[in-house]
């Protein structure tokens, strides 16, 4: 049976434990989490072990990047299930730390990145997002001082807000994006399919098949504008409310007109029920 990894829930105890892990030279790779773990993560965890002698598992569902409307109270908990995971895919350590420890009484510091999390896609629908992920994130490089941090590239603003703020922040680690995993269907695993019943499952799976044939159509030189009209109506056609569907600079995430307009990334956001969804695909 594979060993769990050690759990350590404050600073100084993580200070310690990464220590630890560090002797005899061993380079350390970190991977965010907020649990209720899908093979998604792991994969995030199996590509850490391949960038990394040892493999820190943060677990921490931010508050800070919920709004007062959005799902932080439902947000799947399941640590016992995660440490079992994490031991099958040979993390080292898990920092759990609570709400306490991450925002005690008197905190006051927030970051409020711009370039990329201003790009009106996330940031239009959900103005708080950016600024709570950046301070968690920041928090979480400065605590575990990794060489290497994993993000999934199914949150693609998200990396590229992260990748930023490493880079204008002067940070020490190499942040590395992982591709998205699905299920059969294709829809981009995410612990917000849960909320899904089996009939939406199959409906959502319908943003990456409008993706896919739009990344197509896009590279085959059609129209831009046309293509994500007509994929949208597509996307809304079953049933999703749509938030957007657009075709942006894959690094920038600025606006484009044609495919000589750079290197191309496809986004999607939208409501299925009470269940909000995103994806991304390469052109």
């Amino acid at each position: 049976m594979p060993r769990r990894p050690r759990v350590v829930s404050t600073v100084p105890a993580l200070r310690r434990a990464v220590g630890n892990l560090r002797r005899g030279g061993a380079t350390v790779a970190l991977v965010p989490t907020m649990g209720a773990l899908h093979d998604g993560h792991i994969s995030l965890v199996r590509l850490a072990r391949r960038r990394a002698r040892r493999v820190v598992v943060s677990i921490f569902v931010n508050p800070t990047q919920f709004a007062p409307n959005e799902d932080f109270a439902s947000y799947p908990r399941n640590l016992k299930q995660d440490l079992a995971a994490l031991a099958e895919a040979g993390a080292d350590l898990v920092w759990a730390p609570g709400v306490k420890v991450m925002y005690p009484d008197g905190f006051a510091t927030r970051l409020a990145p711009e370039g990329p999390a201003k790009a009106g896609l996330e940031d239009a629908f959900r103005p708080h997002f950016f600024g709570g992920v950046a301070t968690v994130v920041a928090k979480l490089l400065i605590q575990c001082t990794p060489d290497v941090a994993v993000f999934g590239e199914k949150d693609y603003q998200q990396f590229k807000v992260i990748s930023r703020l490493a880079t204008d922040l002067d940070l020490p680690v190499k942040i590395v994006g992982a591709p998205i995993v699905r299920e059969k269907s294709g829809l981009a695993m995410s612990s917000r399919n849960a909320y899904l019943t089996e009939a939406q499952r199959g409906v959502a799976a319908t943003l990456h098949r409008v993706l896919k044939d739009s990344a197509r159509r896009i590279a085959g030189k059609e129209n831009i504008a046309r293509v994500l009209d007509e994929g949208a109506a597509e996307i809304e056609s079953v049933g999703f409310t749509l938030d957007y569907l657009e075709a942006r600079h894959a690094d920038s995430l600025a606006k484009v007109e044609t495919i000589k307009d750079g290197p191309l990334r496809l986004l999607v956001a939208g409501r299925l029920g009470s269940t909000r969804l995103i994806d991304n695909i390469a052109v």
